[in-house]
């Protein structure tokens, strides 16, 4: 498996968010409005893509949330490459990468309608936190993090 750090702007990057987003809209439901305004991708500077041979197998990205903690966006593995690690590897590329950054933590939010994505967190060393920001409150929403100089 290789990795590409790339923007939002990648065309491979755009179709994997593009199935990710029907994804979430069948899972959230009516909700889906909610959440898709914070997960607009037109200016994510610190995009991955995950590639077996030529093909884009996996997603993920980084936007900065202040100075020290950056938060995980758009983490996406299509049906059938599941099951074979992709997503644990992107996960440690993008802590790996706002580590070169000079960035400390990663925080994010994912859904209790996606107990893969939760499973996923928790078996990489992330932690539940109170719902920050916008998820204050927001009673489907899970949010996690991860000091990275802990942990790596």
């Amino acid at each position: 498996m290789r990795f590409e750090r790339t923007d939002s702007q990648n065309p491979e990057f755009i179709q994997l968010v593009l199935q990710l987003d029907i994804e979430l809209a069948e899972r959230d439901g009516p909700e889906h409005g909610f959440y898709q305004q914070f997960n607009k991708i037109d200016s994510i500077r610190h995009a991955l893509l995950a590639f077996d041979g030529e093909e884009a197998v996996g997603c993920g990205a980084f936007k900065e949330f202040n100075d020290e903690i950056v938060e995980i966006k758009r983490m996406f593995v299509p049906d059938e490459q599941r099951g074979k690690g992709v997503a644990s590897k992107v996960l440690k590329e993008l802590e790996a990468w706002a580590l070169e950054l000079g960035y400390t933590t990663c925080i994010l939010e994912t859904g209790k309608r996606q107990p893969e994505a939760i499973a996923l967190y928790k078996k990489n060393g992330y932690e539940l936190i109170p719902n920050y920001g916008q998820y204050a409150g927001v009673e489907n929403s899970v949010c996690f993090q991860k000091v990275l100089l802990c942990s790596m």
